[in-house]
């Protein structure tokens, strides 16, 4: 439960950078005041919550409870596909079905999809690293 704990307490902080770095490549969040700062930090517990999601779909898959704490490469597969889904998923809905938030011309497009890569690579480049944090704070202790 600890690990999950930090997990989550990992991505968001990590999460929260990355949403900064990448909101003026989204309609209207081109300047940092408060609306934006909040914003960013709602999207940051979505995000820690993806993560959680690929922490389980990993344990499911794996059958190991801690196995982001050393990933195979199955392991890494696995956070890569689920991550993959889960980024494509969300930023669809958000974008598509939602019209929730639009993407500004400089937003790097997913070719076929119409979908923003920057979101995408969040959750494929975030979750190895918040994990790798994890593991090296768990042996610490």
């Amino acid at each position: 439960m600890r690990s999950l704990i930090l997990v989550f307490i990992t991505a968001v902080l990590l999460n929260y950078l990355w949403e900064l770095a990448q909101a003026p490549l989204y309609v209207g969040m081109d300047s940092y005041n408060a609306g934006v700062l909040w914003h960013c930090f709602v999207a940051t517990l979505g995000d820690g919550i993806m993560v959680l999601l690929i922490v389980t779909a990993g344990w499911i898959t794996l059958r190991q409870p801690a196995w982001f704490l050393r990933p195979t490469l199955r392991g890494y597969f696995t956070m890569l596909t689920a991550g993959f889904v889960l980024a494509l998923v969300v930023e669809w809905i958000g974008v598509r079905v939602l019209e929730r938030w639009k993407y500004t011309e400089n937003m790097p497009m997913l070719p076929g999809l119409n979908i923003g890569l920057v979101p995408i690579a969040q959750m494929l480049l975030l979750p190895p690293l918040i994990f790798r944090i994890i593991s090296y704070v768990s042996q610490e202790h």
